[in-house]
């Protein structure tokens, strides 16, 4: 579990860098926006903790850069400024939280934590749904469309009458849907059709 903190302040930065790492978490600090982005690349963090007011290129800024990035990585800004404004605006594009100096340590501490376990999970989502996605490109049109079908509750011989094919077709079709798509029971199916559908 690394954390990346950002902050213009080498004061702040020494500070939570010694208090994250008394607690056994490993920490990498960065001056500025710019210097973490040229590190993302080959050192991802689990959380990054974030001064929103900088020089250079603000937090906000920076959000929008982490969005384009392909794992998710949750944000945490502080500040010492108590603009409720941007912190509305930053948690409505995504922040995991927004903190005001002078910081609670355990109030950033559960922050981080609560965070982390966000960002694994969204992360095992979207890994899952890549999978998924691979699964159903193997797919004709017609078996996606038997699939959905399937997953809105009809029956072979609904979806038979429908689609202008033979129930026979229909179970062939369902069969080998279920087999490529790894559900083994139709509750299975109708959850992957769902995550598939659902928003990333």
């Amino acid at each position: 579990m690394t954390i990346a903190l950002i902050d213009d302040d080498n004061a702040i930065l020494h500070s939570l860098s010694m208090l994250l790492e008394g607690r056994g978490i490993p920490v990498r600090a960065y001056s500025s926006a710019e210097s973490f982005l040229n590190a993302l690349a080959t050192e991802p963090p689990q959380c990054v903790v974030s001064d929103i007011r900088m020089p250079g290129m603000s937090g906000i800024e920076l959000q929008q850069k982490l969005k384009e990035h392909e794992g998710a990585i949750p944000l945490i800004f502080i500040t010492g400024h108590g603009d409720v404004t941007m912190a509305v605006q930053a948690i409505k594009q995504g922040a995991f939280d927004f903190i005001e100096k002078p910081l609670d340590d355990e109030r950033l501490i559960a922050s981080i934590s609560q965070a982390i376990e966000s960002g694994n999970r969204l992360r095992s989502e979207h890994r899952e749904r890549a999978a998924l996605q691979a699964r159903l490109a193997e797919l004709s049109p017609r078996q996606v469309e038997v699939m959905q079908l399937v997953a809105e509750g009809l029956s072979n011989k609904e979806i038979a009458h429908k689609l202008g094919i033979s129930t026979r077709t229909v179970e062939n079709y369902r069969a080998w849907v279920m087999e490529r798509m790894g559900a083994n029971r139709l509750a299975d199916l109708v959850r992957k059709v769902i995550a598939l559908t659902s928003k990333a």
